[in-house]
């Protein structure tokens, strides 16, 4: 035989002819053995079994001696097979290419195996050719698991038994590749087909082969030793995991664990038992710690000389290809074995029909299809848990880098995002970002899933399947049309969400305000309008979807019968084995044509993600050298200004502070003063580091404490604000309780300093708030403090004895920079610093600038003239002015307005610490802000009721299963149609045949069609009528609600669960039906066909409801606390950029970044265990279903086939082959639904809030223009804030005559703003009684009494938008009343200088506008209104006595017939009141003419006294 006939012969057996020459037959021996294609595989199998002999042998040997040495620890024997050391490792990309290179072989040969088994094993030839394979496979799948030994055990080289391995497979390879190519080059003739593809197979291996031998000649494994940093840094990850308690299980389980999720099994069994608890859930694994994640992209972010135009994906890049590169490898995997039940539909049908080559063959087939289905579940299963987790490791990722970006941001560019977008990135990029982690590999999956799909098509229909190409091709265009306008539609109701949410924000924040004045029905028309415009890009949206479902779910039967259609035409014989491999593999073809738009919305919008996440994470950062600061130099000079000149704008060319000069002693206390908008506050701004410094110097020297001007609090305890972080001191807690005026406001809370303060600060007064905020700078004992207008909100005596205890006394050895408006503290401090328009323009002491005149002149003129009526009164009667009573018994010194006894204070300290000691102890924490509501178990059936008989009752409930029944049985009938025209004992028809199919797949698509409008409709309407009720509901609810409900917990139900409603929860219970039906039909038509079946039905059925059951247990739970501790990350970042210049001031960025942190570790680890405890669930399901499926398969195999026939067999594995996937699908969205119909649960526990009186109560008012007169009457008045709190107001008693101007004054917490509150029905009465002009008020509508009131409230409020929208927001005025009203304010000039004139900018919160501008503008809406009754709730605080002075004026000219109620502060704005009345513990102790009250002792008297004497402090 010739060399040519030896490479194409397949024979085992060599005919050589003898002859005398033995050269000549060793030549031909030696050809025959090195030639012949089955002695090449003969040698290449026994090398690879030498190998596989000689690691069992050497694991074998290592495993007896370990037993029998145990006594040895220093026995080599102890060490593992690989080469370990307790040095420090890095594990190199030669590695890892090294490892990848090896698993795609064994895949690669792996596939090769079960084609050639699937091929059948008749001849020698497949036999031999069918073993090679395995051997191959089994023998790079053992190479992978050694390799992958080496990094669990740190070897730097390879074995040298797999490195001889490498060397040896590469000769061979190279003498295989060769001989394919000689044979292509030299052989004529038919040549096997195998033999043909193991060519092409050898010459892709050879290249692999190449790097893998010189992997063997290195020796080294890529993984480098580095050096030793300490004995125990090669166990650090142990260490870690050791050091957490409750750690989660998969940071310890074996690879047998983390292959199946047991480890997830001790979790699933305590939530099986009872409602699982938050601290049950075990912390996430040290590696996939937030604060790893933080560190790594840190370290990965593009270096500022790589110019890197992306730097947020090159850096995810970066971070974590690895595990990009590990889901890609999984879903090759299951791409691969996905076509393999397909391809043995054909073999089935063959086997049952008798076309059998081995009587074994059947079961080999089942085998075959076992080890492709349980392949394909783990697989499956193992790529969406992997990819799951990289997205939550990117989510991780990305939320403490754009957190730890917001520590640092510029001024300038936290107003460019605002805080409500620079929000959005953390909840919606993020999120954008890891859903993308499951639809990213479908890019370029989707392509090979239908190449391969077609040409098995081609194999088995031949040209018809051009036909399918087209169709699919038409369908994948169609899907990519329908995905862009989906797009569009989906950016537009994102923008109208955005809108509604921040709008929804905003009413939230500043509801005190909308319900004083009664403008609830305006924002529920602004809300409802964004509603509208949002739901009519969310019905085009679900439409759209709708249509998209209708194309995906026709598709397989539409394709059908086009291609046998087609095939009909081309005469291709149509038999049951041919058809039903046909549908099963259009079937596969309808999850590509899906996920692929899909794939591409997500890559579209994570790259708009990514996008904005650059623009956000590349903006400027505060200049850390704009200021130099000095911590501990020996100085005298503690801050100094050289020329300079500051703007908010990091670009802007407007400096809002120029040719600042200044320079503060050590010990110094410096004043800054100017009137409104003078640039005081930006001052301090500039010496902190807060503003862009366009030129000069700053230099600090020492550490800074800052007051804000509008008072940052966090929702913590009063001591946990104190404190900030820093260690308790009790001694300097006490002192600083002391200073601050806060041990009185203590002792009166139910729970001390243990009380809970509200979001904001919501439960605590103006004075309070920034009390308590002093307090905190104070505790941290720093060198220098900035004081913004600490006086404006608290009563003249508590703010003289601030200054004198805790500025002239706790602080006196400090630098203290004090901007105030209270002129009478100036001549106490060293130097006054007098500003306007931005520049210093005086500078000395008290008397000097007096003498001086001009801006300094005008505030003192301003202010002497406001005391004047003081004076007057003091001067008058100083003889009978009393001082404080001296006996604690007095009834006086018992109220919280006034000063102890001096002489007792000293004695009583430690009783107060005691008493304060005692306030804790004994009654625990007190927590305004309740624990989020939390159903536990099953979601309450009447819930699913409620939410599916929403929109037509039961009536559309049933018209959706009827059509869902329909629509199954429709499907069911075409794939019988199809069982009984192929069998071999019906006559085929040709045109009979494809003319009833293409009829029963018309009506199929027909209830397709009509199912999916009836379910987005439902779903359209069942949403907007769930938010207009839990709009209304919010609208309702009184006040105390939302003083006990932070504003993320309503924000989360009008965000993601609306969202859910909107939208996921109708396509998630779609998809059930859809399921459940599609499980129905493939169980009915299994137990039809292999009735032995039906025995396992039961069993398989309880298995499904049983695993649901205990599944559900635990995800619903995990679900809840998910949602429950998401809120707290978003709030905590919110709230952190609202006091973000705080926070940079006393440099608490490291423990506020941890403190985020721990919040994102919280939520992440109920989202990792909630995906876990997902692919648990799914794998076992999927199991269980592949187990029935081959037992089916089995009874098919073994009965006659006049008991089944063979195309009921084909029938049978058609839509057996999906039972796994199906399902698993079906349970797993029944508990999604489940899950996510906790949305539908938590919208309804806020639609059932209790509401507050109603707004409008018909005929109840006196008259259209009531009130007339503006008489007051209260009668025994007693008021609480909620049930189970104390008395707030007790037994007011008073008359207040129309027309009168009432003065109340009383020490902070003494019931003032309260009083307010009652009048305006806030707070409702808990008895007594309120009458204005005869009516009782109690029997008013809510909005006919607060429409009637005007109110400047004491925090100046104003909404995003325009000076004409917040002057006058429901636009009843006309432009020129509007210019009027600003006029008698103060801001017309403001306004006018501005070029948008009344359409000026106003940003969230009136942010671009000063405190004073505010409070000014609050006026301004007062003055348009015109009420016969108006209340001043310290509405001249935050502005300069001059500006006080002219507001004054204006009030007493503008409301001259009003009467007026007036709280305040400031002595002189009450002194020219009627009357005034004296607040004191929740009672008038004094009511009477402020002359009358100084002609006798009285605590009004001791309060003047007190005020005018402050000067001598």
């Amino acid at each position: 035989m010739s060399s040519a006939s030896w490479l194409a012969s397949p024979e085992c057996s060599a005919s050589i002819n003898q002859s005398p020459e033995s050269a000549s037959t060793a030549i031909q021996w030696l050809r025959f053995i090195f030639l012949s294609p089955c002695p090449q595989r003969v040698i290449f199998s026994a090398i690879d079994i030498l190998f596989l002999l000689t690691v069992v042998v050497l694991a074998a040997h290592r495993l007896y001696s370990r037993f029998t040495s145990k006594n040895n620890v220093n026995s080599s024997i102890n060490k593992p097979l690989l080469e370990t050391s307790k040095a420090h490792f890095k594990v190199t990309v030669w590695f890892y290419l090294t490892l990848l290179l090896t698993a795609l072989l064994a895949i690669s040969y792996t596939v090769l195996c079960i084609l050639a088994f699937i091929q059948g094993t008749q001849s020698p030839w497949q036999i031999v050719e069918a073993v090679f394979w395995l051997v191959q496979a089994k023998t790079h799948v053992a190479i992978v698991a050694l390799v992958a030994h080496e990094k669990k055990f740190e070897a730097v080289t390879h074995h040298m038994s797999l490195r001889i391995y490498w060397a040896t497979s590469f000769v061979v390879v190279c003498l295989l590749a060769a001989s394919g190519i000689t044979r292509f080059v030299t052989v004529d003739g038919n040549v096997d087909p195998t033999m043909k593809l193991d060519d092409i197979v050898f010459f892709v291996v050879l290249p692999i082969s190449a790097f893998l031998f010189i992997v063997a000649v290195r020796g080294s494994s890529g993984i480098v030793r580095e050096p030793e940093l300490g004995r125990g840094s090669s166990s650090q990850a142990t260490d870690q995991t050791s050091g957490i308690p409750n750690v989660s299980g998969y940071a310890k389980a074996s690879w047998f664990s983390k292959a199946t999720w047991l480890w997830m099994s001790p979790l699933l069994s305590k939530g099986y038992k009872s409602p699982i608890k938050m601290e049950e859930v075990p912390s996430l694994a040290p590696e996939h710690q937030a604060e790893l994640m933080a560190e790594l992209f840190a370290r990965n972010w593009p270096k500022p000389e790589e110019n890197s135009k992306h730097p947020v994906q090159t850096t995810l890049l970066r971070c974590f290809w690895k595990d990009i590169c590990l889901t890609g490898s999984l879903a090759v995997v299951k791409l691969v074995v996905m076509y393999i039940g397909p391809m043995l539909i054909d073999s089935f049908v063959d086997y049952t029909s008798g076309k059998r080559s081995n009587p074994y063959e059947g079961y080999y087939l089942v085998l075959i299809l076992l080890v492709a289905k349980v392949t394909e579940a783990l697989s499956s299963h193992h790529f969406n848990f992997h990819s799951q987790k990289l997205g939550m490791l990117i989510r991780s990722t990305v939320i403490t880098a754009l957190y730890r970006k917001g520590l640092r941001l510029s001024n300038s560019s936290r107003q460019a995002h605002g805080v409500g977008q620079i929000v959005n990135y953390m909840a919606v990029d993020a999120q954008q970002l890891s859903d993308l982690m499951l639809q990213l590999h479908s890019l370029w999956l989707m392509p090979l899933q239908l190449i391969a799909a077609i040409l098995l098509l081609y194999y088995y229909m031949g040209l018809s399947s051009i036909a399918a190409l087209v169709a699919v091709a038409a369908a994948v265009i169609f899907t990519l049309i329908r995905t862009s306008s989906n797009n569009v539609f989906q950016f537009y109701l994102m923008k109208h969400r955005d809108s509604r949410l921040r709008a929804t924000n905003e009413m939230l924040s500043n509801m005190r305000v909308i319900k004083y004045q009664a403008w609830e029905e305006h924002f529920n028309q602004i809300i409802q309008m964004y509603r509208q415009e949002e739901y009519g890009w969310l019905s085009k949206f679900t439409f759209s979807i709708a249509w998209t479902t209708i194309v995906l779910w026709g598709m397989p039967v539409v394709l059908a019968a086009l291609v046998f259609g087609v095939g009909i035409a081309l005469g291709t014989t149509l038999d049951a084995g041919t058809v039903f491999t046909a549908t099963t593999i259009l079937k596969i073809i309808q999850d590509p044509v899906r996920m692929f738009p899909q794939a591409l919305t997500a890559v579209a919008q994570a790259f708009i993600s990514l996008g904005r996440m650059d623009r956000f994470l590349t903006s400027q950062e505060l200049d850390e050298r704009a200021v130099e600061r000095v911590e501990g130099c020996g100085d005298r000079i503690a801050v100094e200004v050289k020329d300079g000149t500051f703007s908010w704008d990091d670009e802007g060319e407007d400096a809002v502070l120029k040719g600042v000069n200044i320079e503060i002693k050590k010990g110094e206390l410096t004043a800054i003063v100017g009137t409104v908008g003078s640039g005081k506050s930006s001052l301090l701004a500039g010496i902190l580091g807060e503003l862009y410094k366009k030129s000069g110097k700053v230099r600090v020297c020492g550490t800074t404490a800052y007051v804000a001007q509008t008072s940052w609090i966090q929702n913590a305890t009063i001591q946990d604000n104190i404190l900030f972080g820093s260690p308790m001191n009790k001694e300097r807690y006490n002192q600083v309780i002391k200073v601050c005026s806060l041990r009185k406001d203590l002792e009166i809370m139910e729970h001390g300093d243990q009380t809970e303060i509200g979001e904001r600060g919501i439960n605590l007064s103006g004075g309070q708030k920034q009390r308590i905020q002093l307090a905190r700078a104070v505790y941290q004992d720093c060198d220098i403090y900035l004081l913004d207008d600490i006086f404006s909100a608290v009563d003249a005596h508590t703010g003289s004895e601030i200054f004198k205890e805790c500025v002239r006394g706790a602080l006196r050895d400090k630098t203290i920079v004090l901007v105030t408006h209270q002129v009478d503290f100036l001549h106490n401090v060293d130097r006054i610093l007098v500003m306007r328009d931005g520049m210093i323009v005086q500078s000395g002491k008290y008397h000097k600038l007096l003498e001086a005149g001009t801006d300094f002149g005008a505030l003192v003129a301003a202010y002497e003239s406001s005391m004047e009526l003081v004076a007057m009164s003091t001067n008058t009667e100083s003889s009978d002015v009393p001082t404080t009573p001296d006996s604690p018994d007095t009834p006086f010194s018992r109220g919280i307005s006034f000063n102890e006894n001096r002489t007792l204070e000293r004695s009583k300290t430690l009783e107060r610490s005691k008493t304060l000691e005692r306030s804790k102890s004994e009654k625990g924490v007190a927590k305004l802000i309740e624990e989020e509501e939390k159903e536990t178990g099953n979601v309450n059936l009447e819930v699913y009721k409620q939410y599916c008989t929403e929109s037509y009752g039961w009536l559309g409930v049933a018209g959706v299963v009827l059509v869902s029944i329909f629509w199954q049985t429709s499907l069911m009938g075409g794939d019988y149609w199809l069982a009984y025209e192929t069998s071999a004992s019906t006559l085929f028809n040709p045109p009979q045949f494809i003319g009833v199919y293409s009829i029963i797949g018309a009506i199929a698509l027909i209830f397709v069609l009509i199912r999916a409008y009836i379910v987005a409709y439902m779903g359209l309407k069942t949403a907007q009528k769930l938010f207009g009720e839990i709009l209304k509901s919010i609208l309702h609810a009184p006040m105390s609600f939302f003083d006990t409900t932070p504003s993320g917990r309503i924000l989360s139900r009008a965000s993601t669960d609306q969202t859910a409603v909107d939208f996921v929860i109708p396509l998630y219970m779609n998809m059930v039906l859809l399921s459940y039906f599609s499980l129905f039909g493939i169980l009915v038509i299994t137990c039809l066909n292999a009735w032995p079946t039906v025995f396992l039905v039961i069993p398989l059925l309880w298995l499904n409801v049983w695993y649901r059951r205990y599944y559900l247990a635990t995800s619903r739970e995990l679900t809840r606390l998910d949602g429950i501790t998401k809120a707290p990350v978003i709030h905590h970042f919110s709230e952190t950029i609202s006091g973000v210049t705080t926070i940079r001031c006393f440099r608490k960025q490291a423990s506020f970044f941890q403190g985020s942190v721990d919040r994102v570790n919280a939520n992440l680890r109920m989202d990792f265990h909630y995906n876990a405890s997902n692919e648990w669930l799914g794998l076992r399901l999927e199991l269980i279903g592949t187990f029935f499926l081959c037992a089916s398969t089995i009874f098919m195999v073994l009965l006659p086939s006049t008991v089944i026939k063979p195309e009921f067999v084909g029938l049978s594995l058609s839509y057996g082959l999906s039972l796994n996937v199906v399902m698993f699908w079906a349970t797993y969205m029944s508990c999604m639904v489940e899950n996510r119909m906790v949305s539908v649960e938590r919208m309804k526990q806020f639609i059932k809030i209790p509401s507050e009186a109603p707004w409008r109560i018909p005929d109840c008012l006196p008259s259209p223009d009531w009130p007339t007169r503006g008489d007051i009457h209260m009668k025994d008045l007693r008021v609480r804030y909620r049930a189970n709190t104390p008395l707030v107001l007790r037994g007011v008693t008073l008359h207040i005559h129309g027309g009168e101007k009432i003065g109340v004054v009383g020490r902070t917490g003494s019931g003032k703003s309260t009083l307010i509150q009652v009048l305006f029905r806030l707070v409702e009465p808990a008895a007594g009684q309120i009458m204005i002009d005869g009516a009782d008020i109690c029997t008013l509508g809510l909005h006919d009494l607060r429409s009637r009131l005007g109110i400047i409230p004491q925090d100046p409020v104003l909404f995003e938008g325009t000076v004409r929208s917040n002057i006058d927001p429901i636009g009843l005025h006309t432009e020129e009343e509007i210019w009027r009203s600003l006029e008698h304010c103060q801001l017309k000039d403001v306004v006018a200088a501005k070029p948008e004139k009344l359409d000026a900018l106003v940003t969230d919160g009136g942010d671009n506008w000063s405190v004073g501008q505010r409070q000014l503008l609050c006026l301004g809406r007062v003055i348009l209104k015109q009420s016969r009754i108006l209340f001043l709730d310290e509405a001249t605080a935050s502005v300069d006595s001059q500006t006080d002075a002219i507001i004054q004026k204006i009030i007493r000219e503008d409301f001259v017939s009003c009467t007026i109620i007036s709280v305040a502060h400031r002595i002189p704005t009450v002194m020219d009141c009627d009357r005034v009345l004296v607040m004191d513990a929740g009672r008038p102790k004094e009511f009477d003419a402020p002359s009358h009250l100084m002609e006798r002792p009285s605590l009004f008297a001791s309060l003047v006294q007190e005020y005018s004497n402050r000067s001598d402090i």
